[in-house]
């Protein structure tokens, strides 16, 4: 697995449960203080014990867990860059979830090594979307729909999103968008007001 997943959960793990439920986290798993490298490549096996861990030491299933990194990856101070990325997708929802079948290229453009899911989005009737989530790796499904939902509100849209196979090879997430315009959407700046290098997952 590519270093840059391992080092989202690391971050993840650091920004919500704090540095020392992190330190706890990898002992269990055999990393050093310094954590994971993001451009190294790990062992799968690594990867599936990290969530394995968390998953124990939190007392919580797997889907729940990597759906709140889903919802981390797009509204964590620390990760402005990847909700630049997906809100620089589409002017609206329904413009972001028609550009998520692109969304595989452009990441692998920017990280070539990077292993992400194809994800096809199928339009089932107005409003209501399938969006297919395929990877040799089951998981990606919640995280996205951790994404997806917090996006939604980023938007202002309502929208009910339910993940089913999860953990599977071939996850689908059913995404019906009630009211694209429920509220007010947050406001969004392509440059994110920060100086260049001060963002990121580190």
């Amino acid at each position: 697995m590519h270093g840059l997943i391992n080092r989202a959960v690391q971050c993840f793990v650091r920004d919500i449960y704090g540095a020392e439920a992190w330190a706890k986290l990898g002992a269990a798993v055999g990393v050093g203080p310094g954590g994971f490298e993001a451009m190294l490549t790990y062992d799968d096996k690594v990867t599936f014990r990290l969530i394995d861990e968390l998953c124990r030491m939190r007392e919580r299933p797997p889907e729940d867990i990597l759906e709140d990194l889903g919802t981390y990856l797009v509204t964590h101070d620390n990760t402005r860059p990847i909700r630049r990325l997906m809100r620089f997708s589409g002017q609206s929802f329904s413009e972001l979830l028609f550009s998520l079948d692109d969304l595989p290229d452009r990441a692998r453009l920017a990280v070539p090594e990077l292993e992400v899911p194809d994800l096809l989005l199928t339009e089932l009737q107005p409003g209501r979307y399938k969006l297919q989530v395929s990877s040799p790796h089951g998981g990606f499904g919640p995280v996205m729909a951790g994404a997806l939902r917090a996006l939604a509100d980023d938007y202002g849209a309502l929208a009910f999103l339910e993940v089913q196979d999860a953990m599977g090879r071939h996850e689908v997430l059913l995404i019906d968008l009630l009211d694209a315009e429920f509220a007010e959407a947050k406001q969004f700046y392509l440059g994110g007001g920060l100086k260049s290098g001060s963002e990121g997952v580190q």
